[in-house]
């Protein structure tokens, strides 16, 4: 990329490839622990994007630095990279990408204790992925769908103390098809944590045992 000859187009889809693949690498070195490191990858890509005049690119990033700021217990960071992330793009923002950024500020909002600020951004987040349609955003953001709102919310009840709302939500945050067994993973073991919390620690004990058999 540094010495090649290319057009505009061209470069810019260059610079977008590699702000995926350093979005990618960071995800990995966060999953894996090397906070600094994801962090190095991250700001990277963000920069990347900015190259290449991907806004929408950048607000994935973006979120998914929030994501990482909330786990690091940075929460205030995490709201406002949340924010940053929905506000970035503009009118080229389409509702799974709103839906997903709006769940982020969430959940850092639910660690803060801003029941309400919460409870706004996941009605915000319903809303704007009950607006999705098949070609509304780029691939990249498909995954988030009913299944995935539904563990962050269980997140944010869980973090806000609401435990029985954590229950009732996050009955359905689970794919159970082998395919997102990171994903099920965290999602059962707030569903666990949530039973615990509720006094039944059988049945939490018993769902946190299924969360390990996910490997």
């Amino acid at each position: 990329m540094l010495d090649g000859k290319y057009s505009d187009d061209v470069g810019r889809q260059l610079h977008s490839a590699v702000a995926e693949a350093l979005l990618l690498a960071g995800w990995m070195s966060y999953d894996s622990g090397l906070h600094g490191i994801a962090q190095r990858y991250l700001i990277q890509a963000l920069r990347m994007t900015q190259a290449a005049g991907d806004r929408l690119l950048g607000g994935s990033i973006l979120s998914a630095m929030s994501h990482q700021a909330t786990f690091l217990g940075r929460y205030q960071d995490a709201a406002t990279l949340a924010r940053a992330a929905y506000t970035g793009p503009g009118p080229a923002l389409g509702p799974t990408m709103a839906a997903q950024f709006r769940a982020m500020e969430a959940r850092a909002l639910a660690r803060l204790g801003d029941e309400r600020g919460c409870d706004l951004a996941l009605v915000e987040a319903e809303r704007k992925l009950s607006q999705r349609t098949a070609d509304s955003d780029p691939p990249y953001i498909a995954y988030f769908d009913e299944v995935e709102l539904a563990a962050e919310i269980g997140h944010c009840f869980r973090d806000l103390g609401r435990s029985v709302e954590a229950t009732e939500r996050g009955a359905g945050s689970v794919f159970g098809d082998g395919l997102n067994n990171r994903s099920d993973f965290f999602a059962t073991m707030v569903h666990a944590e949530a039973y615990i919390n509720q006094g039944e620690i059988g049945r939490g004990f018993d769902i946190a045992l299924s969360a390990l058999r996910l490997g």
